[in-house]
């Protein structure tokens, strides 16, 4: 069946949808030996599809590997880093690690940690960022100060960012301690930096952020993990991403 470039890579788990773009920008993927254009479609049972040289065929195709991690401070969440910090996948075994195109899904910051997903199943990570999906993420957040009822319910009910308003979210008050407060807050969206940057203008600076939950997929539990190890995902828990279980706000506890 024909289709566009971008999603064969990633469907076949050469690169995420995204990084496909980018190979394909970069004129490193050919079909029948002319360099591709962005937006071309192909047949991949009858045409002759390139990456870096290297043929595209149903006996390359890798088998799918799907990962949970909780990642350390410290460490980026992407394949490679010009600046030469530590990446996500250096803290998988080599067998994982050079399993063809594996690659986080989406992105905790540097000075986050926490649950982040890895796969080379572009076509899932298509779906898991793409902004229809609405999955839940749960966090435990340190911020500064102790916040008042009133900070609280906007944080809730939605702040501007950029021109547009953060969708609702859950924002519960875990423990306060000295002269910082610890929350509970679960979001349907992911902006760039989303929980720094609404704590800033609320005046409560993040001190410490830890995602704990990616839908009903937990690092802790019965399936805990310490920091930096990784566990495959079972079964029902990626029968639950796969199906878009967008597990509403209010199924959160």
């Amino acid at each position: 069946m024909t289709a566009r470039l971008q999603k064969i890579l990633s469907q076949w788990g050469i690169a995420s949808r995204r990084q496909a773009e980018q190979l394909i920008l970069a004129g490193r993927v050919r079909v029948n030996g002319e360099i591709a254009k962005l937006g071309q479609t192909a047949e991949p049972t009858t045409d002759r599809i390139e990456v870096d040289g290297r043929l595209i065929t149903s006996q390359t195709r890798p088998e799918t590997v799907y990962l949970l991690l909780n990642k350390p401070v410290g460490v980026v969440s992407t394949c490679f880093d010009p600046q030469g910090r530590p990446t996500v996948l250096e803290l998988l075994p080599p067998q994982l690690r050079d399993c063809e195109g594996i690659h986080p899904v989406g992105r905790l910051d540097i000075n986050s940690s926490g649950a982040l997903l890895l796969t080379n199943d572009g076509d899932l990570t298509f779906r898991l960022t793409h902004p229809s999906h609405c999955i839940s993420k749960t966090y435990s957040v340190w911020v500064q100060g102790q916040p008042t009822n009133a900070v609280i319910n906007a944080w809730r009910n939605g702040i501007d960012l950029d021109g547009q308003d953060t969708l609702p979210a859950q924002v519960a008050v875990v423990k306060y301690q000295d002269d910082r407060t610890l929350l509970k807050i679960v979001l349907t969206e992911g902006r760039n930096r989303q929980i720094r940057r609404v704590a800033t203008q609320l005046g409560h600076p993040v001190l410490q952020l830890h995602r704990t939950r990616i839908g009903n997929i937990s690092i802790d539990g019965d399936c805990s993990l310490s920091i930096g190890s990784h566990r495959h995902l079972r079964l029902a828990e990626l029968q639950s991403l796969q199906s878009g279980d967008r597990l509403k706000l209010d199924s959160q506890t």
